[in-house]
C-alpha cells in the first residue's frame, strides 16, 4: 500500500541530485504526484474496507431460553438459483444445530418452511404467499423483501397477530415493525465493484449501469455505493442506469445501449439474474472489449471470470446470512427481555476474479448448482 509514496519520495532525491534545483523547487514539481498517490490509497482503502473478513456461523446459545416446537416461516423473494439454494442451506443447517444443541425432538423440535416465487421481480405472487404464511400463524416470519414498500400490510397484520418478523437479503422500508436484519453490506458491494471497474478502465472513460429492480432496497443500496464512488477513481461518466423493472425487455434495454455507446468501457450489473442475462447476450466484437463487473459469484460467473469475458464479481455469503437469520428467528421466540437481538447485522461481500477463484479464503462467496 505504500509503495506509491515511497516512490515519490525516491524521485525528489532523485530529481534534486541531477537536476541542480532546490528541493522546494522539485517538490512544488512534483507535488501532484504525491497527491494523486495518497488518493489513490485511500480510495483502496476505503472501497476495500473489511472486505476480507468472513462473518462467523454464531454459536447456538442453550442459556436463551427459545420456544420448543417453534414454526420459522420463510418467505423469500426467490426461490431459484444457486444464491437462493445457498440462503435454504444455511437455514436448514442453522435449524439442525438449534434442534442438536437444544435436544430438540419431535414435537419440541424446530421447524422451517421456505417458500417464495421463481421469479424475484414477482412481487404479487410473494405478497400472496406472506398473506397465506401469517394466515396460518407461525412463531417468527422471515421476509426477503423483492419491493422495499409492497408489504407493509403483511408487516402490519403479523405485528398485531404477535408475529415478530425478521428481513434478511433485502430490506423493507418500514424498519419498526421488524425485529432484526439479516444481509449483505450492499453499500459496500457498490463501493467495491465501483473501485475495481474503474481501476480497470485506466480511471477513465464511460460506464453503464445494468440493474435488477428499482424497488428493491439491496439494489438500491449497490447502486447507491456505485454512484457515489465511481468518480473518485478518476475522470469516469456513467452514461445509464437501467433497472429491469422500467422496461419491457431488459435484454433489449442493453441492447441498445451498447448500440447507443459503441466506445463503452464499463459495465457493472448488479446482481446474478442481470450479469448472467448480460454474459448470454449476442454482443458485437467490439463489446467484447467492455469491462464487466458483476455481483454473486455463480457458476456461470466463475466460468466467465476464468474465460476473461467478466474481470470479477463483488460476491456475499448467502449460507452465513441463511443461517444467522434463522438464530435471530429463534432468539425471539424466548422471552422479549431475556435477551438482547441485535437489530442489524452487515455481513461483508468480497472481491472475486482470476487470482481469487481458486484460494480456500474464497470458497464461503463461490455458488454451486
Amino acid at each position: 500500500m505504500k509503495k506509491p509514496i515511497v516512490a515519490v519520495i525516491g524521485m525528489t532525491v532523485a530529481l534534486t541530485m541531477l537536476s541542480g534545483c532546490s528541493k522546494d523547487e522539485v517538490e512544488e514539481t512534483i507535488q501532484p504526484l504525491v497527491a494523486d498517490a495518497i488518493e489513490e490509497e485511500d480510495s483502496e482503502a476505503e472501497a476495500v474496507e473489511d472486505g476480507d473478513e468472513s462473518p462467523l456461523i454464531p454459536e447456538i446459545d442453550t442459556s436463551v431460553k427459545i420456544q420448543a416446537g417453534s414454526r420459522i416461516a420463510v418467505v423469500s423473494k426467490s426461490t431459484k438459483g444457486e444464491y437462493w439454494k445457498m440462503v435454504k442451506n444455511g437455514m436448514e443447517d442453522a435449524v439442525a444445530a438449534i434442534n442438536d444443541a437444544y435436544g430438540y425432538k419431535k414435537d419440541d423440535a424446530i421447524t422451517m418452511t421456505f417458500e417464495g416465487p421463481d421469479n424475484e421481480e414477482d412481487v404479487e405472487s410473494e405478497i400472496n404467499i406472506i398473506d397465506a404464511v401469517i394466515a396460518e400463524n407461525p412463531e417468527v416470519l422471515c421476509i426477503s423483501a423483492g419491493d422495499m414498500d409492497s408489504c407493509q400490510a403483511q408487516l402490519e397484520a403479523a405485528h398485531e397477530n404477535g408475529i415478530p418478523v425478521i428481513v434478511f437479503d433485502s430490506n423493507v422500508s418500514e424498519k419498526k415493525l421488524v425485529r432484526a436484519y439479516r444481509g449483505t453490506d450492499n453499500v459496500q458491494v457498490g463501493k467495491m465493484a465501483a473501485y475495481r471497474l474503474g481501476s480497470a478502465i485506466g480511471k477513465m472513460g464511460k460506464i453503464a449501469i445494468f440493474s435488477a429492480q428499482e424497488k428493491t432496497k439491496s439494489v438500491q443500496d449497490r447502486v447507491q455505493g456505485f454512484m457515489d464512488n465511481i468518480q473518485k477513481y478518476g475522470d469516469i461518466e456513467v452514461v445509464e442506469t437501467i433497472y429491469s423493472d422500467q422496461v419491457d425487455d431488459m435484454e433489449a434495454a442493453m441492447q441498445e445501449v451498447l448500440e447507443k455507446y459503441p466506445t463503452l468501457d464499463g459495465v457493472f450489473c448488479t446482481n446474478a439474474d442481470i450479469t448472467e442475462l448480460y454474459l448470454e447476450m449476442d454482443k458485437s466484437t467490439e463489446s467484447d472489449s467492455i469491462a464487466l463487473v458483476g455481483v454473486d459469484a455463480t457458476s456461470k460467473q466463475q466460468e466467465a471470470i476464468r474465460k476473461g469475458t467478466e474481470i470479477g464479481c463483488v460476491s456475499q455469503q448467502p449460507y452465513a446470512m441463511g443461517y444467522q437469520t434463522i438464530w435471530a428467528a429463534a432468539e425471539t421466540t424466548a422471552p422479549r427481555k431475556s435477551v438482547k437481538i441485535e437489530k442489524n447485522v452487515l455481513i461483508n461481500p468480497a472481491w472475486i476474479d482470476a487470482s481469487t477463484l481458486d484460494d480456500p479464503e474464497s470458497s464461503a462467496y463461490l455458488y454451486t448448482d
